[in-house]
Parts: C-alpha cells; structure tokens; sequence
C-alpha cells in the first residue's frame, strides 16, 4: 500500500462541533494544507454517526460538549464503527481525569480549542501517521492517572519486567520524549523503518497494544522520570 503523503492524497478529516465560527476557524485555517481535506462538518455527535455511515474519514476533530450527543459519547460509537479512525478530542477544560477516560475510550488525542492552527495540523499529522498525539496535557493526565492507580492498588499493575537492550530502552526513551520516527532515527544512528521495528517489537516484549501503553510501560518500571 503506497503512503498517503507519498499518493498525493490527502487526509480526509471531518469537524464535529456545535460552533460554526470556530468549525470555519478551523476549516480556513487547515484548507491551506495541500495534505489535508475537510471533507465535512457536523454539529452533535448524532449528526456524526450518521455521516460516517456513507463518508469514509481519516481523522476526526470531535468536540467534547456539543447538544443532542456529546463527544464522549460519541467517542465509543466511532470506534465502534471503525476502530482505526483517528479522534482528536477538543474542549475548552484541561481536566485530568476526563483526558485519562477519553483515552481509555480510544482517543488519540486531546487539545484545548485554544490550541493554534499548527498545532491542530501537527495533530492531525501525527495521529494519522503514528497512531497518536501526546502533547503536555496528555502525558501529565496520563502519568497523575498512572500514579493514583499505583497509590490505590500497586498489585493490579504489576506487570513483568521485561528485558531491554540499551538501544530499545533509548528509543523508548525518546519515545516518551515525543520525538518523531525520524528524529529517533538521526538520534540512534538508524532508518526509521528500523526504528518502527524496533517499536513493535516493544510493544511485544512489554505486552503493551500502543503508544500510549509503552509510556505507562516506561513510567511503570522507572525508564523515564515521573515527575510532571
């Protein structure tokens, strides 16, 4: 399968939200990437689904508060519905606890809808190309979640220790630092096709099914540092 930046094609994206100006906002500000397509916009979560059934998306920006159905309600049935689609959730609270849920749920990101158009595309690149987008709020959500659950009950999360070379516990390192694959790759000497290697075969050491289950991973056994 070619590469949809290497096709010419562009990431179908589509914008839920119940404010009109802000889903203009963002549809100018966005159509200047030639690697990016709108390609519709609803106003609930209901209006969503609906589309979904005859348009085929790559990412959706899915705002959390919106009438009729919200995004965390919404969330679930998009994944039901196509489990490899991309949800970027958007809200005005930066809420520890509601990030932690919704990325249990199955979203690969989250952003206040004061983040700038760059970062809105930097997300919309990164979820569609790696699978997630960790910015400050997620990986401080994730890690105060990671450790209240230790606090709580430090048995249910034992999980064996596996054994690292140094290069994967330098990649997972990086990982947790937000690099990119090619970043990794011009850090560690290697291609990055070896470095997406490397990461699955993390993934399988560790037990964990994605990105954001090696940074618990990482946190978990002390591979990076905890403090936010």
């Amino acid at each position: 399968m070619i590469p949809r930046q290497e096709s010419g094609e562009p990431i179908k994206v589509i914008i839920a939200d119940d404010h009109v100006l802000y889903r203009a906002g963002v549809k100018t500000a966005l159509s200047a990437k030639k690697d990016i397509a709108v390609i519709a916009e609803a106003d609930n979560g209901m209006h969503l689904l609906n589309m979904l059934k005859s348009i085929e998306a790559d990412v959706i920006l899915l705002d959390i508060q919106m009438p009729v159905m919200d995004g965390i309600a919404t969330l679930p049935e998009i994944k039901k519905l196509n489990p490899n689609l991309k949800v970027i959730m958007l809200t005005m609270v930066d809420d520890h606890s509601m990030i932690t849920k919704l990325m249990e749920l199955g979203a690969n990101s989250y952003l206040t809808k004061t983040s700038d158009s760059e970062i809105i595309y930097e997300a919309i690149r990164t979820c569609f190309d790696q699978e997630y987008y960790f910015n400050s709020l997620t990986n401080k959500a994730l890690l105060s979640n990671l450790k209240q659950r230790t606090f709580a009950g430090p048995q249910k999360l034992m999980q064996q220790e596996a054994q690292l070379s140094d290069k994967e516990t330098t990649i997972l390192r990086l990982m947790c630092d937000e690099k990119s694959t090619k970043e990794i790759a011009d850090i560690v000497d290697l291609s990055p096709r070896t470095v997406e290697a490397i990461r699955d075969k993390l993934k399988v050491k560790t037990g964990s099914k994605s990105t954001a289950g090696l940074i618990m991973y990482a946190v978990k056994h002390k591979i990076i540092d905890e403090q936010l």
